[in-house]
C-alpha cells in the first residue's frame, strides 16, 4: 500500500461566517490517496475543524506517523485499529484514511460503499437543506433569492443580529421550512429559549442545532430540552456512538459529521446508535469536496435529515460524485459506480 496526500484550496461563492468565526471566502481540506499493489486507489479526504484543535497541519502530522504497511483494503476494521495505537484524537486525519479504505475495498468488491454497509439507497427520498451563513441583511436577501430553488434552507445563527437577519431570510420566503444552527452561539439556557420560542412563533422552523455551548452544564441542557418548542439537535455535543446516554437526556436529535466520527465506520456506528436510544438523525458537512459529501451520502438510510451542500457552497470542486438539483441527493449523476462512486472532474 502507498499513502499520498495533497492539500486543495476550495473557494466559496460568498464569504462565509459562522458564530463562532469571522468570515472567510477560502476554506481548505486535504485529499488522501491509497494505492494498493493491484493499482486500485482509494481516496478521503480531511476536512479539520478548529473548534477541535485540527489543521491541515496536525492531519499532515498525523499522516506522517502512519506505516501504510498497517492499512489493508481487506481489513477496513484492524487497519482502524492500527491507526487508534497511534493516538485516540485526530478524528478528521482518521476520517480520511477510513474514507480511502473503504472506497478501496468497494472498488476491489465491485459495490458501493451503502451497498458494503447493506444500507442501499433509495433515489428521490433524501432532501438535503441549503445553507445561509451569517451576512449583512442585504446579502442574506441575495443568497435566498439564489437559493430559490432548494426547498429547505439552514440558517446560521447565534449573534446579537439574529433576529434581524432572520426577518431579512422571511421578506424573501415567507413560509419556506428552515432550520437554525447556533454554533454553540447563545450562551444561556433562558436566551436560547426565548430565542427558540420567538423561532417557533413563526411556524415554519424545523430544529434548532446546538444552541448553547458543549461545555453548558447537563442540568441546563435538560432544562431546555423540556422546554423548547421545537427539537433541539446536538453537533458539537455528539461525537461518536459512545455519547448516545448523555446526549439522550439532552437532546431530541444529533448532528453526525464524518470529521468528528473518524469516518464512515464511525458515523454508520454514531448513527445507529442515536436511532436506537430514539434520537432524530441528521448527516452534516464541513466546506467539502464530493469526497466527504459523497461519503456522508452513503449514510443517507439512516438519516431522518441531511445538510450535505458543502460541495454545492464552493465553485471548483475538483471531484465529480452526487448531483443536488432542487435539493434532492441523488448518485445518478456519478460516474464512478463503486466504493465512495466519486472521480476526479475532468
Amino acid at each position: 500500500m502507498k499513502l499520498a496526500w495533497h492539500r486543495t484550496d476550495l473557494h466559496l461563492t460568498h464569504t462565509w461566517t459562522i458564530a463562532r468565526g469571522s468570515g472567510t471566502n477560502v476554506s481548505h481540506t486535504l485529499v488522501v490517496e491509497l494505492t494498493g499493489a493491484d493499482g486500485t486507489i482509494g481516496r478521503g479526504e480531511a476536512a479539520p475543524i478548529s473548534r477541535y484543535k485540527e489543521s491541515l497541519d496536525t492531519v499532515e502530522a498525523f499522516l506522517k506517523k502512519v506505516d501504510p504497511r498497517g492499512l489493508s483494503f481487506n481489513d477496513i476494521a484492524g487497519s482502524m485499529s492500527y491507526l487508534q495505537t497511534i493516538t485516540e484524537h485526530d478524528m478528521s486525519a482518521k476520517c480520511a484514511l477510513n474514507l480511502a479504505l473503504l472506497d478501496g475495498a468497494g472498488k476491489r468488491g465491485g459495490q458501493a460503499i451503502y451497498d458494503m454497509l447493506g444500507l442501499g439507497f433509495r433515489e428521490g427520498q433524501h432532501l438535503t437543506s441549503f445553507t445561509i451563513g451569517i451576512d449583512k441583511p442585504e446579502m442574506i436577501r441575495k443568497k435566498v433569492v439564489e437559493a430559490e430553488g432548494f426547498p429547505v434552507l439552514k440558517m446560521k445563527v447565534g449573534i446579537p443580529d439574529d433576529q434581524i437577519n432572520v426577518k431579512a431570510l422571511r421578506e424573501v420566503a415567507p413560509t419556506k421550512p428552515v432550520r437554525v444552527d447556533a454554533n454553540e452561539g447563545w450562551k444561556t439556557k433562558e436566551h436560547a429559549l426565548e430565542m427558540i420560542e420567538w423561532l417557533a412563533a413563526d411556524g415554519h422552523f424545523q430544529y434548532v442545532e446546538q444552541p448553547m455551548p458543549a461545555a453548558a452544564p447537563v442540568k441546563d441542557w435538560v432544562w431546555l430540552k423540556e422546554r423548547s418548542p421545537l427539537p433541539i439537535f446536538a453537533d458539537e455535543s455528539y461525537h461518536t456512538a459512545a455519547d448516545v446516554p448523555l446526549i439522550a437526556e439532552c437532546f431530541h436529535g444529533v448532528n453526525v459529521k464524518l470529521v468528528k466520527t473518524g469516518g464512515i465506520s464511525g458515523g454508520f456506528e454514531a448513527l445507529k446508535a442515536a436511532r436506537q436510544a430514539g434520537l432524530k438523525t441528521m448527516i452534516g458537512c464541513m466546506i467539502e469536496t464530493s469526497i466527504l459529501i459523497n461519503a456522508a451520502a452513503h449514510l443517507s438510510e439512516l438519516c431522518d435529515y441531511m445538510d450535505v451542500d458543502g460541495n454545492i457552497l464552493i465553485t471548483d470542486d475538483p471531484y465529480l460524485g452526487i448531483s443536488a438539483r432542487g435539493g434532492m441527493v441523488s448518485f445518478l449523476q456519478a460516474t464512478e459506480k463503486h466504493g465512495l462512486r466519486v472521480c476526479p472532474r475532468v
